[in-house]
């Protein structure tokens, strides 16, 4: 029993000095991969000169949904119900799945923030198309005056379907800037769960032990690789300015996390007790916050935006929708199967 509480509160048992060159390799190696990989979608897309078929894209976007919705099955939520149910922890962790509790409680925070933001988002644009200042549509009905008392009555309706008219393109352009809004919100909830999942995943790589280091690392460098682009996808159609550095700053923010995480693992990885009660607490309940997100994020803003609620995927060919959902699944398949290693 006292061995046990030693490993659960203690360091390390076995303090290790593994291979300390390829573990610094693997910083730079990784961050040059999932990097690379996660701007190509945006550079493409910008520079004209590459000419990269639309087909191309779509492959990207519909395989990153499925990476995505794989990571927060197999490499987040099954993870953090081990890590919530160890012997470590209280024994009321070992009586409730809290794992999953802490998920759904993520997602719906997540729901609930989108949803608030876009009901705000929505009142500025009202607001914004409203404003009396800004010589809108409204200012129509202030230039009439008594002396066009004698306009004839078809003057009258021509202006008032005008008028009508007018108000519909405004209506059209409000919701339009609404789901514009909803979009970039969604994009930036799943930077942050897969740049969190990331953080996590280089700390683990940094602190495990030589034996298992090597094949650890050769499934994160493909497993960051596929995320990426899954993320770079999204990133690259984001409804903003084409000559806004944010997709580009995403892009590298989720490059740099894991190999930040991997030097914060090698730093501390004769300390770090990756068996123990902290670390057990701390990774468990990430993980289940992450993979909230990533549910929520993968299954409304990817699946049912880009299927369900897409005009364009409704009116495409039936062979359209089969080869993109057959994209889905394989990129599901691909990230599902390196759960099998990592």
């Amino acid at each position: 029993m006292a061995d046990t509480e030693d490993n659960c509160n203690g360091p390390r048992a076995d303090p290790f000095e593994g291979s300390i060159g390829l573990r610094i390799g693997a910083i730079f190696i990784i961050w040059a991969s999932s990097t690379a990989i996660t701007l190509f979608p945006i550079l493409t897309k910008r520079v004209s000169r590459f000419n990269i078929p639309a087909s191309a894209f779509d492959f990207a976007k519909y395989f990153g949904s499925g990476v995505i919705i794989a990571t927060a099955f197999i490499h987040l939520l099954d993870p953090g119900i081990d890590e919530l149910s160890s012997p470590c922890l209280n024994s009321n962790f070992q009586n409730y799945p809290f794992a999953l509790a802490f998920a759904m409680i993520s997602l719906f925070l997540t729901f609930i923030v989108e949803f608030l933001a876009f009901r705000f988002g929505s009142s500025l644009a009202n607001r914004l198309a409203y404003d009396p200042h800004s010589g809108g549509h409204h200012h129509a009905s202030e230039h009439v005056t008594s002396g066009h008392n004698e306009k004839s009555s078809e003057e009258g309706a021509l202006a008032k379907k005008e008028s009508s008219d007018s108000a519909v393109d405004l209506e059209k352009d409000q919701l339009s800037l609404s789901a514009q809004a909803q979009e970039i919100l969604g994009v930036v909830i799943l930077e942050f769960g897969v740049v969190f999942h990331s953080f996590i995943i280089g700390i683990t790589l940094g602190t495990t032990e030589q034996s298992g280091f090597v094949q650890l690392f050769i499934v994160i460098i493909f497993h960051q690789m596929f995320e990426g682009l899954g993320l770079g996808s999204r990133l690259a159609f984001l409804p903003l300015q084409m000559k806004t550095w944010i997709p580009t700053v995403g892009a590298l923010t989720y490059g740099l996390v894991t190999p930040i995480g991997l030097a914060i693992g090698i730093g501390v990885r004769n300390t770090y007790n990756g068996d123990g009660a902290t670390a057990n607490y701390v990774t468990g309940i990430f993980d289940s916050f992450s993979a909230g997100i990533l549910l929520y994020t993968g299954t409304v803003e990817l699946l049912a935006h880009e299927f369900i609620f897409n005009d364009k995927m409704r009116k495409a060919p039936i062979s359209k929708v089969i080869i993109s959902i057959v994209e889905m699944m394989t990129g599901a398949g691909i990230m599902a199967l390196l759960g099998k290693w990592a």
